[in-house]
């Protein structure tokens, strides 16, 4: 390569970065690809095509810390040089023209591809992508910028053992010696954001929904007792919103895959939903953590968000706005009217939260919060639609879909969609909902008070005890008006108030924390509940309020698991290692699958409530700290930065602090 040949394109860079697609639209690629799990590597052979709208000397594509080989053009080597973030292809590049390009390349990435759990035996090992807004070109070559879309083809050779999924429908399945080689083939483009795969042991059943699209639904084969409450009601939301939105799905079929220590609930890559295997549940867990929004809304972003796309962080609404408000809509029809009004409430009291926090800010704003970004843009899209009528708004929707299908869009596209299906002029709506940065809580209340429910609940007040208040709990008020008053007034509970839903014997466990000896025995039966919440809270304070029947209690809940991140069991073992002459026989071994609880074996979730209770216990050894030291270096950053505070202030006591450092030091 000629050395002269960097500071030349550094010229050329500094004139295409900010508008490369006006030059240049990448139309599509076949990505032959390998994954190396030993060597966290993914390289392979791609070919894109690409059409030049004005002539220029330079292209690019990103490409975070890759080498590659045999860069052609229409089959030719051309120069090119790769910059760490991007390969610049140099070439005469001619307007109106149609080119080729191909290449060898290898990464190592840092973020957007992930391979969990091949470090170590026992796991559940599993490889995923992740590329949120702009991240794709830390495994795969493409285009950061949204606004070039791109039809993917993607072919993955990988070992025989496990399932590989990715965008598109699988179109070949060729067995090779110890390997398979899945090619998926995709029919319409794409931002490079949306590219995905996922790689582990997986089985799946398929569902069809009215309109013949196949919904291909993944589970882990020990799970196959929890696919049913976990992918519960996904038909039945599919068909709903086909038909509510008013447009066909977009894509060739629909699957949802749980992945281990996912980094957010879900993400709505075209036509493959990765999300979080916590969402994947039994029935008693359905009760207080379900996949039914996530489910809901990562399936409206499908045309929100991958069919039409916002041009900027600007228009981030259009995307999570609509998204968190079709899938509202979705739970309206499996749920009713009052559950609707219910998370409409919600929302906005979190909205207000955020103002009285001095945090507010437009929807335009490309740095508002994930509160405005979602829930005000909900809040947004719901009262348009009453201010426009049901029909209006559905031919809005539709015709702004239809439109710019498999195109960018910015938020005048929308309202004047709106605007034409209304004729009305909402340059006034735009001000007070879109570019205020106050909520209008006065006109969100005057919506709520729409519904019965909400308005029964707002007239609430049981802060001060009185002769109504007190029948409350055993009347045939909703369930959220009697949460309201446990909360409120925790000392009105009687014992017949034990006689109601799940939801609300939940409350009385969260807020009846000194239990009076009078309702020992119905606080007791919360530990028979269908509810993990419930059990893991009434045990705790049942244990805290009566020690001298916690070895009754311990041994009522022996056996107990709880949810995925095991709440309730390492309560359990730590209740019982604080427990004098119970079960002493086994309590190294109660003690030894604590510090388990820590190891990278585990989803971070487990392992931050095991190390939250080794903390509390103030019991640490060489291996809890060994493997806090490992959680320092997790990918996922809440977790990590919980696990750099908590090392910090162990590095305060002089003996934890040689035994970090000594540990540290052996790693490198």
């Amino acid at each position: 390569m000629n050395r002269f040949f960097l500071p030349l394109l550094f010229i050329w860079s500094l004139n295409l970065l900010a508008q490369q697609t006006e030059y240049v639209d990448f139309k599509s690629v076949t990505a032959e690809l390998s994954i190396f799990p030993e060597k966290q590597a993914v390289g392979g052979y791609l070919n894109y095509e690409f059409k030049i709208l004005k002539s220029v000397d330079s292209i690019y594509l990103d490409a975070v810390n890759m080498k590659f080989q045999t860069v052609n053009i229409k089959g030719k080597t051309i120069p090119f040089s790769n910059d760490g973030t991007k390969l610049w292809l140099k070439h005469d590049f001619k307007a109106d023209s149609i080119y080729t390009l191909a290449f060898n390349y290898l990464a190592i990435p840092k973020k957007a591809l992930y391979f969990i759990d091949w470090s170590h035996e026992g796991g559940n090992a599993q490889i995923w992508t992740q590329g949120q807004g702009k991240y794709t070109s830390n495994w795969l070559p493409s285009i950061d910028d949204m606004n070039d879309k791109i039809e993917f083809d993607l072919t993955i050779t990988f070992d025989s053992n496990y399932e590989v999924i990715a965008n598109g429908k699988l179109i070949n399945k060729r067995v090779n010696e110890a390997t398979n080689t899945w090619q998926y083939d995709m029919q319409q483009p794409m931002s490079s954001y949306l590219v995905a795969l996922a790689i582990g042991n997986y089985k799946k059943k398929v569902e069809t929904s009215k309109s013949g699209i196949a919904l291909e639904m993944y589970y882990y084969p020990e799970d196959s007792l929890k696919f049913e409450p976990t992918y519960r009601f996904t038909k039945q939301m599919f068909d709903f919103l086909e038909e509510e939105i008013g447009v066909p799905y977009p894509w060739q079929n629909y699957k949802q895959v749980p992945v281990k220590d996912f980094l957010y609930a879900g993400m709505e890559n075209t036509s493959t939903t990765i999300f979080a295997d916590s969402f994947v549940v039994d029935s008693i867990a359905f009760v207080d953590k379900n996949y039914v929004n996530v489910n809901a809304h990562e399936l409206a972003h499908q045309w929100f968000g991958n069919l039409v796309t916002e041009t900027s962080g600007t228009h981030h609404w259009l995307q999570e706005g609509f998204a968190t408000y079709y899938a509202l809509l979705a739970e309206k029809e499996l749920f009713g009217n009052d559950y609707y009004y219910w998370q409409l409430y919600q929302y906005a009291q979190e909205l207000l939260e955020q103002e009285e926090a001095g945090q507010s800010t437009t929807l335009l704003d490309p740095k508002s919060s994930s509160t405005t970004f979602y829930k005000k843009g909900a809040w947004v899209l719901h009262v348009l639609r009453e201010k426009i009528g049901d029909k209006a708004f559905k031919t809005a929707v539709k015709n702004y879909l239809v439109k710019y299908q498999f195109k960018n869009v910015e938020t005048k596209d929308f309202i004047s969609e709106a605007e034409k299906a209304s004729g009305q002029n909402l340059s006034v709506f735009v001000k007070d909902w879109l570019e205020n940065v106050s909520f209008l809580n006065d006109k969100a209340l005057e919506s709520l008070k729409k519904s019965k429910f909400i308005t029964a609940y707002l007239a609430i007040d049981c802060t001060e005890s009185n002769a109504k208040c007190a029948t409350y709990l055993s009347s045939k008020l909703s369930d959220e008006i009697k949460i309201k008053v446990i909360s409120q007034n925790p000392k009105l509970i009687k014992k017949q108030d034990f006689i109601n839903s799940v939801k609300v014997r939940q409350a009385i466990a969260q807020n009846l924390t000194e239990i009076p000896s009078e309702l020992k025995t119905d606080y007791e039966s919360l530990l028979n509940d269908a509810s993990y919440v419930t059990i893991e809270t009434a045990l705790y304070h049942l244990c805290i309020n009566f020690p001298e029947d916690k070895p009754r209690y311990l041994e009522k809940t022996r056996g107990i698991v709880g949810f995925n991140n095991k709440n309730i069991r390492i309560l359990w073992l730590a209740l019982v290692l604080n427990t004098p002459n119970f079960d002493d026989v086994n309590k190294q071994a109660y003690f030894n699958e604590l510090i388990s609880y820590t190891s990278p074996k585990f989803d971070f979730e487990t392992r931050e409530i095991a190390f939250s209770y080794l903390n509390a216990m103030q019991v640490y050894n060489e291996a809890i700290i060994f493997n806090l030291i490992n959680a320092t270096k997790h990918h996922n950053w809440r977790f990590k930065e919980y696990s750099k505070a908590l090392l910090e202030y162990l590095k305060q006591d002089e003996k934890y602090r040689i035994l970090i450092t000594k540990l540290e030091q052996n790693e490198h």
